[in-house]
């Protein structure tokens, strides 16, 4: 009996689900709102997924990778410089959120609890967030901060995936003890998505693969080629 990875039509629908990211990410994608307070926060509408994870994991560069767009979200050598969530209309069927960094010790208490709440009071109360994708650096692996976030989502039954970042700056020992650390805390997270995905933007590893996790997400579908598109 063939394997999974032998299977013609398990390998077809897989090649599927990345084009069919691949041609969601390369639709429009614009800032439409950023947020300060709770109260700035823009009314719910289209599916959104929003993009968490402690300061200098990486968020801005990988939206920028996902999106294929080198400024969409501002990246900095600071750490802590995001301080509002950040809205990005993709192709006009779902939001990207860039949520503000957790953990950056050298921002003054009351910033950081300003961040903190507005944070929460977002990820707990919106009804239109299909999934967190929760950013863990590949070199460190799961801190006390990470998992203090995990355990809001999973009180709140909101639905969160692992991306472990800069998997090129990564040696493979770093790789495998943050995967380890994953599958080793999984079974007391009930509300953490079962698949980890290792990224780069600098390399693109993974971005295809995140790509097709957005699509399924946003629930697109390329539009049908009219008879323009396939004449002779």
């Amino acid at each position: 009996m063939a394997s999974a990875a032998e299977d013609p039509a398990a390998d077809g629908a897989l090649a599927a689900n990345l084009e069919r990211g691949r041609h969601l990410c390369a639709q429009s994608c614009q800032f439409v709102a950023a947020a300060a307070t709770v109260a700035q926060l823009p009314a719910a509408g289209l599916p959104e997924v929003a993009f968490a994870g402690r300061s200098n994991v990486g968020k801005s560069s990988l939206l920028n990778a996902l999106t294929g767009r080198r400024t969409l979200a501002r990246t900095s050598h600071t750490p802590g410089r995001t301080r509002q969530v950040n809205f990005f209309e993709l192709a006009g069927v779902m939001m990207l959120v860039d949520l503000p960094g957790y953990g950056y010790a050298a921002a003054g208490k009351e910033a950081v609890g300003n961040w903190t709440r507005l944070v929460e009071a977002y990820l707990v109360g919106r009804p239109s967030l299909r999934r967190v994708m929760l950013l863990i650096d590949s070199r460190h692996g799961l801190k006390d901060l990470d998992r203090r976030v995990m355990t809001m989502l999973d009180q709140a039954a909101v639905s969160y995936q692992l991306v472990l970042t800069k998997s090129d700056k990564a040696t493979m020992g770093e790789l495998a003890q943050a995967m380890n650390g994953v599958a080793d805390i999984r079974a007391v997270h009930t509300a953490l998505h079962p698949q980890v995905l290792a990224s780069s933007a600098r390399t693109s590893a993974g971005v295809a693969e995140l790509r097709a996790v957005l699509a399924s997400l946003a629930d697109w579908r390329p539009p049908a080629a009219t008879a323009a598109d396939v004449a002779p």
